[in-house]
């Protein structure tokens, strides 16, 4: 049976995608060894990337619950989706797997708080035409600002796929971002992640994951894409 990118595209906004767009796997010849989607999955010829986007209001909070549990949330969602579409795919005889859309984590380096997930899912929603990569690490998309957090599926098929962005996102002397971390995490190219880990999650007295910081994402001019 056959299918066209623009069939899977329109399948994950019906399963609940804001946006989607496809890469070819040779667009990630960057990637870190072990970290290629088809180091996860072998037979990958196509990276199925899609968005969902947080309501802008919950960035606004003192109170870092609501914030918290929509991230968590989102995840779970972007998750769900993911597998709905892998199974239309498989149903349409393409290999598929989803990729988890936050942890778990293989590599960690506990001495520099150092994580990759298994493989970048910032950097495949920028191959697939989603965005770019802001001076505050983030996808920034041109309708919906950084507010987006990111799944994808395998695919074992060759999709057609979206041309890459290449929109100037951060104005060339902007430096909100950098300057607004309370712990001079961002350097413009990439974070600190011991030094953002411990400002910005925190457990609870009963053991729950909080996340206490978004400013580098809330002061960003681009935050809400066209809107802002």
């Amino acid at each position: 049976m056959t299918i066209s990118s623009r069939e899977v595209k329109l399948t994950a906004k019906k399963f609940g995608a804001d946006e989607c767009g496809i890469a070819g796997v040779d667009r990630f010849y960057a990637a870190p060894e072990g970290f290629k989607p088809t180091d996860i999955f072998g037979k990958c010829r196509s990276v199925v990337v899609f968005l969902k986007k947080m309501p802008p209001e919950v960035l606004s909070l003192d109170n870092p619950v609501p914030y918290t549990r929509t991230a968590n949330q989102l995840w779970e969602e972007l998750d769900a989706i993911a597998l709905k579409l892998s199974l239309f795919l498989e149903d349409r005889g393409v290999p598929a797997v989803p990729v988890p859309s936050d942890d778990p984590y293989l590599y960690w380096n506990e001495k520099k708080k150092h994580g990759m997930g298994i493989m970048s899912m910032r950097h495949a929603a920028m191959l697939a035409g989603l965005g770019v990569l802001g001076r505050n690490t983030l996808l920034v998309n041109k309708d919906h600002g950084n507010l987006v957090y990111i799944g994808c599926v395998l695919a074992g098929k060759a999709l057609k796929a979206d041309p890459v962005a290449k929109e100037a996102i951060c104005p060339p002397k902007c430096r909100i971002c950098i300057k607004s971390c309370p712990v001079k995490a961002l350097d413009g190219t990439t974070v600190n992640q011991k030094l953002c880990r411990g400002n910005s999650i925190k457990k609870t007295g009963r053991g729950f994951t909080i996340y206490t910081c978004n400013l580098c994402r809330r002061a960003c001019p681009k935050r809400e894409g066209k809107r802002t």
